[in-house]
């Protein structure tokens, strides 16, 4: 286990697009290696405009003081494209994309680039975070119930059993 001192959590710019997107297209082939890695997901085509542009997105990063990427997380504006859920029209963000490379796994860099993006919602103004995972990412779940986050629907997406999951927060705290 590696220990995580001497690691920086900040936002990806667009200098670091040709690292970053690579390394999460990555993640995502070996988490789902039944998709087709060649289809693009459309939060990923639109990655500037989702992640660095949109006046809700962010996307951060964790890097060694080596500048050796080691994890991500974002946040993009939500697109509702999920009609069986009831998500009223409070300012809502879709947290996505949480990586950490497995050599720094259980190190508390992904509770670290979670608390981030959390503040970064808090300055934006959001007050919802809404995600969905899946019960074959081993302990996804119950690290997102860990944070906070409460269950608002479990059902089948795309032939992947599915929990849809929300977590309000205020800048009021």
């Amino acid at each position: 286990m590696k220990k995580h001192e001497d690691i920086t959590i900040s936002m990806v710019r667009d200098c670091h697009l040709g690292e970053v997107l690579p390394y999460v297209l990555e993640f995502r082939r070996q988490l789902f290696p039944l998709l087709d890695p060649s289809i693009v997901p459309k939060d990923l085509v639109n990655f500037e405009q989702n992640y660095l542009q949109s006046s809700t997105g962010a996307f951060l990063q964790a890097r060694t003081h080596k500048d050796e990427l080691i994890g991500v997380i974002g946040m993009m504006p939500y697109d509702y494209r999920f009609p069986h859920l009831t998500i009223d029209q409070s300012t809502t963000v879709e947290v996505a994309r949480l990586f950490v490379d497995p050599g720094y796994r259980r190190t508390g860099i992904a509770s670290r680039l979670f608390q981030e993006l959390v503040r970064t919602a808090e300055q934006k103004n959001i007050k919802r975070l809404y995600l969905h995972t899946h019960p074959f990412l081993k302990g996804a779940y119950e690290y997102w119930l860990k944070h906070n986050f409460k269950l608002l629907r479990y059902c089948s997406e795309a032939n992947y059993e599915t929990l849809h999951m929300e977590l309000m927060i205020s800048a009021d705290k």
